[in-house]
């Protein structure tokens, strides 16, 4: 049987046709099922990665790579789900890829997406003390806030004879400096 008749017979649906592997979303509901399914089922038993995607306000897209080795081949497969923002929640699927664990670890302090029932949520690669979720979009690149965005000039700071440069600018998802961080209030 061909890959993607397997996958789609095992879950009901015809996978995602697009570049990459074959792609089957999934409901935050069905995803420890689905993860079963691929495992028990289409028999992947490597698990590859497990991720997060920030989709602003569609929420967070979650995926997991899992594969299957057989004798002269490889397939792979994509599970793919939708979190909302507001409860951004998935069950644990450590019970069935114990090498999950550290993805999902990895996702919860990158993303701030909860594992239910992982019960070791615990800091793996950011500071003591780190407060908040780099990966996600509306984090403010503090950095950024104290050192202004190389390249750009305000009209003024060249020499005389020069015309006036472009005026200074912010890489998406970096406040004003002179409303937010060290320099707040003092005008530049």
């Amino acid at each position: 049987m061909i890959w993607v008749d397997e996958i789609a017979e095992a879950f009901g649906v015809q996978p995602d046709p697009g570049f990459g592997p074959p792609t089957v979303d999934v409901g935050p509901s069905t995803w420890f099922d689905s993860v079963r399914t691929a495992r028990g089922v289409l028999r992947c038993e490597f698990f590859d990665f497990l991720t997060a995607v920030d989709e602003l306000d569609e929420g967070f897209t979650i995926v997991a790579h899992v594969v299957r080795h057989r004798v002269g081949a490889v397939d792979t497969v994509l599970l793919r789900t939708t979190l909302a923002r507001t409860d951004p929640t998935l069950q644990c699927v450590c019970a069935v890829y114990a090498g999950a664990g550290w993805h999902e670890r990895e996702t919860y302090e990158m993303f701030g997406i909860d594992f239910a029932g992982h019960g070791a949520l615990d800091p793996l690669l950011l500071p003591d003390g780190f407060e908040g979720n780099p990966l996600r979009k509306d984090f403010v690149l503090a950095a950024r806030v104290a050192k202004p965005w190389p390249g750009a000039k305000d009209p003024g700071e060249s020499d005389g004879e020069a015309s006036p440069s472009r005026r200074r600018t912010r890489p998406p998802g970096v406040p004003d400096p002179d409303v937010w961080g060290p320099h707040a209030g003092r005008a530049t």
